[in-house]
């Protein structure tokens, strides 16, 4: 072994050198290599503007417009009163709200779980950290169709693992195909990201559909994180299938993922959950048991409130958001050069804008969809997510969770802007 500080002959650095290099690294490799949240940066710099006083329409967040149901911020104050609710709970969250949970899993998708396979997080986000540190190690790839939601990919690298992205576009509906995933399968794969409703695209897959991928899962002894939080939000024809319920053998090997944020407008109150095998949970709450501990008990105890009461308010939320997508499409799909698929869920719609790309826009040329939206912006004041952030280069997210008036103005704005000769 060389002495401190002596070169050493192989080329390797010397003891000097790598403790200059570790003195070097302020933020370590693994959190530096994290891309920030590109929606929520949008949604940010949209917001900022809007309170310098400019008029500002931001189409970045996929946040509903409307406010929680009054009988859960009812529940919810009456919780701030109790004295018990002042207190920790099990990390796992508190046992009432883990069975309504379940009880709600079984009346929305027919599928029968345990309260002992509920882990109550802090969002979705949480729910899927969990998911994938407590299933990926190092190496393991998670096969993920794009386009994608931005954090999927962020959350598997922070598990150790190694997203294998699986190209769709419109022309297929956004819907990945099984000869897709066999062409993607190695001996290294560990997982499936499976999201229907979508997000970005607002894709659904058919029952049919959902059940094939399922038992293609299943023959090849693959992991399925599917991500169920769009679950109400479906349109016309389409129709929410869990995966679980359609392929009964898959259970051993699938995780659920849901909350509450979507489908009751309640995203500020960060409360989500994670639904599998319970040696699995049990691995999740052990995690979380040392990161953030329990969830907050008042949004815990409003949660319990909204998933336990009828889906009234979820009817006239889904009734609001089918209208505002036909809006928005008719208006996007009717520029030259931008193509606007007729969403089938969630609350986005995901245009190709490749035949404005290379057009000069008032002097500067939209050359990305990223450089597009930024022109978008500047120009117009509307604030859209470009596809890169998606891993799709070459469309746009907007979502039309927002008031009618200020849908068909920002969109309104956009086509004017983009019709210029």
């Amino acid at each position: 072994m060389p002495a401190p500080n002596q070169v050493r002959e192989d080329g390797a650095m010397t003891d000097q050198e790598l403790l200059a290099a570790r003195m070097s690294l302020r933020v370590s490799r693994r959190i530096g290599s994290i891309a920030e949240s590109a929606t929520l940066a949008v949604d940010a710099k949209a917001k900022a503007l809007k309170a310098a006083g400019r008029p500002v329409i931001g189409f970045g967040a996929g946040e509903p417009d409307f406010p929680t149901p009054d009988y859960v911020v009812e529940a919810a104050v009456a919780a701030c009163c109790e004295q018990r609710w002042h207190r920790y709970t099990p990390a796992s969250g508190i046992p009432e709200l883990r069975e309504a949970i379940a009880a709600k899993t079984m009346r929305d998708s027919g599928y029968a779980v345990s309260a002992s396979q509920v882990l109550v997080t802090n969002g979705g986000k949480q729910a899927l950290y969990n998911t994938f540190a407590a299933l990926l190690d190092p190496g393991d790839e998670a096969l993920l169709p794009a386009p994608y939601w931005t954090t999927y990919p962020e959350s598997i690298r922070l598990a150790g693992g190694v997203p294998v992205e699986i190209a769709t576009d419109e022309t297929t509906g956004f819907r990945v195909s099984i000869a897709q995933l066999d062409a993607a399968l190695t001996a290294r794969t560990k997982l499936l990201v499976f999201v229907s409703p979508s997000n970005p695209t607002g894709a659904v897959y058919s029952p049919a559909e959902v059940e094939a991928i399922g038992r293609w899962a299943v023959e090849h002894g693959i992991w399925v994180i599917t991500d169920e939080i769009y679950e109400h939000l479906v349109y016309g024809d389409a129709t929410f299938a869990s995966m679980p319920t359609m392929v009964p053998e898959i259970a051993d090997r699938c995780v659920v993922v849901n909350g509450v944020a979507k489908t009751y407008a309640m995203t500020g109150w960060r409360v989500g959950w994670m639904i599998g095998p319970s040696d699995v949970v049990k691995a999740a709450t052990n995690l979380q048991s040392h990161s953030t501990s329990n969830v907050a008990n008042i949004s815990q105890v409003a949660a319990l409130a909204a998933i336990s009461g009828d889906l009234t308010a979820v009817a006239q939320m889904r009734t609001a958001f089918d209208r505002r997508r036909h809006l928005i499409t008719g208006i996007l799909d009717g520029i030259d050069g931008v193509t606007c698929p007729l969403p089938e869920g969630a609350f986005y719609v995901y245009p190709s804008v490749k035949g404005i790309l290379g057009r000069i826009i008032r002097g500067r040329v939209a050359d990305s969809s990223a450089e597009l939206a930024s022109i978008i912006l500047d120009e117009v004041e509307v604030a859209v997510v470009p596809g890169e952030a998606f891993g799709t280069p070459g469309y746009l997210r907007l979502s039309y969770a927002l008031g009618d008036a200020d849908l068909i103005e920002g969109a309104t704005r956009i086509a004017n802007l983009l019709s210029e000769g």
